[in-house]
């Protein structure tokens, strides 16, 4: 068969793994967005039958023909930088799970699934017993994983690959430890401040109707398009991506904390342009997706914090704000409404934390996940130990589970080695905001008049259009020149808080 030939069936193939992939995102949207709890098990059941056919389909023996007839060193100057790309993504899919007996994946799904939905009654109850068992199982599949895989050094780095390919624990702990030596001194001097800002007008309630209508308003302001999406209500808010013309965002309208309402709506548009403005040549491939979750986190803590948060934006939509309102605002400058949506002190809730405290909040998880995986913490002691690492880095220790370990659903998901790419998107995206503010010297007076489409024209020429077809550190090295330096997001909350807390 001719190299086109074989390029062509593998094409088909492989579209097949993505139409399947398509229909388990779609019912997984559905469960998460109010599917009746008494179909969650058998809609479980059909999620593990997709994702057992797309594992099967990812080890065949057809699939390792593809690869071994594609990876020949004699024929890679016939093969375009899409299909030299894809084969390599499809290598390391095939190299990750062939070792995995196909019953142990298919139960590993269904576990997801029905633990994620026991999460929300354990976290509705405060009760991690409940959650207990669901963990444990999870966490003996994923050890029993990284055996499979033949670790044999840091096991945690086997599972940060998974979210973040090339970067490791070393890499991590350097960039974490620079920032919590930056971020504690920091926290510590703005908690102490006489200059509080005044906030009590944020939590006059604020009808979630109207509270709609302004998030539906502020996604199409920065670009979001809704002929290629929705937006609906889930307990805990995310982005989904069926494919690049189906972006679906949801959010957790809250009458007495709109702004969270607002900023978290803006955080999950912020992961949909991403998906939306990815290169429609790379439809059907394995490469339509983002890169990593650290690069995906670096596009949505992007429009949440350095557009959502900042002046220049309310500049433009205060007046907005104040027609959604119920007039709470009319009589609050724009100066006193900056600085109350950025008052930052230690709080339990991540998905809620201020932009200064959201790093620590990702080092409590990451110092868990670490133990967890490399044998020194076990999952009955997660309670305890999350909350020692609460009052370590934070100051604070929760009053019960719901505010604690039961916080957030990525556990539950089998999530494990994801929660350091939220703090790494950080760190990348104040390098990008480094070099976006340099090549376009009006960077404030743009978003100030609502010209926010030279922020997202730049983000999708030298991150978003790429999809996976570059690594997570190819696009951060190709568009800062540097690898993660956390030194740009000090200096930005420095400067910032420095100005809000008058230190």
């Amino acid at each position: 068969m001719a190299i086109e030939e074989v390029v062509q069936s593998y094409n088909q193939y492989v579209k097949k793994i993505m139409d399947f992939n398509e229909s388990i995102a779609l019912a997984e949207w559905d469960m998460r967005t109010g599917a009746p709890k008494k179909g969650i098990k058998q809609r479980s059941e059909v999620v593990g039958t997709l994702s057992d056919e797309v594992f099967k389909r990812s080890i065949s023996d057809e699939m390792k023909g593809y690869i071994d007839a594609l990876t020949d060193p004699s024929i890679q100057d016939q093969l375009s930088l899409v299909t030299k790309k894809m084969i390599e993504k499809s290598k390391k899919t095939y190299d990750q799970y062939v070792n995995i007996p196909p019953e142990e994946s298919k139960a590993f799904v269904i576990l997801q699934s029905e633990a994620q939905s026991v999460w929300q009654e354990a976290k509705e109850k405060s009760d991690f017993a409940l959650l207990k068992p669901y963990l444990e199982k999870m966490v003996a599949f994923k050890r029993k994983f990284i055996e499979y895989w033949g670790v044999k050094t840091n096991k945690y780095d086997a599972l940060l690959d998974l979210y973040e390919p090339g970067l490791t624990v070393q890499t991590i702990d350097q960039v974490f430890g620079k920032l919590r030596e930056g971020l504690i001194p920091l926290v510590e001097a703005v908690t102490s401040s006489k200059a509080q800002p005044q906030k009590d007008f944020l939590s006059v309630p604020f009808p979630v109707e109207k509270q709609k209508a302004l998030c539906l308003h502020l996604l199409r302001e920065i670009g979001y398009d809704f002929e290629a999406g929705r937006l609906d209500e889930t307990e805990h808010p995310f982005e989904i991506t069926l494919n690049p013309g189906d972006v679906r965002v949801t959010t957790n309208f809250q009458e007495q904390d709109f702004i969270s309402t607002v900023l978290g709506t803006i955080h999950e548009g912020g992961h949909a342009l991403y998906e939306q403005h990815i290169s429609r040549d790379l439809v059907g491939t394995p490469l339509c997706e983002g890169t990593s979750m650290g690069i995906h986190e670096s596009q949505s803590l992007f429009f949440e914090n350095f557009i959502g948060r900042s002046k220049a934006f309310w500049a433009f939509h205060y007046d907005e704000l104040k027609r959604y309102g119920s007039g709470q605002f009319d009589h609050v400058s724009l100066d006193d409404f900056y600085r109350a949506i950025n008052v930052s002190h230690p709080s339990m809730i991540r998905t809620l934390a201020d932009e200064l405290t959201y790093p620590l909040h990702i080092m409590v998880r990451y110092d868990i996940e670490k133990a967890l995986f490399n044998g020194d913490l076990e999952v009955t002691d997660l309670s305890g130990v999350w909350n020692e690492k609460m009052k370590e880095y934070l100051g604070i220790t929760p009053a019960n589970d719901r505010e604690g370990v039961l916080q957030d659903i990525h556990w539950p998901g089998g999530d494990f080695g994801y929660f350091p790419s939220y703090a790494l998107g950080y760190v990348y995206a104040a390098q990008f905001r480094h070099v976006m503010t340099r090549d376009i010297p009006d960077f404030d007076n743009h978003v100030s008049s609502g010209n926010l489409s030279v922020v997202t024209d730049w983000l999708s020429k030298h991150v978003h259009q790429f999809g996976s077809l570059k690594k997570p550190l190819e696009i951060l090295t190709d568009t800062t020149g540097e690898g993660p330096n956390p030194q740009y997001l000090l200096n930005y909350l420095s400067g910032k808080y420095s100005d809000i807390y008058r230190l």
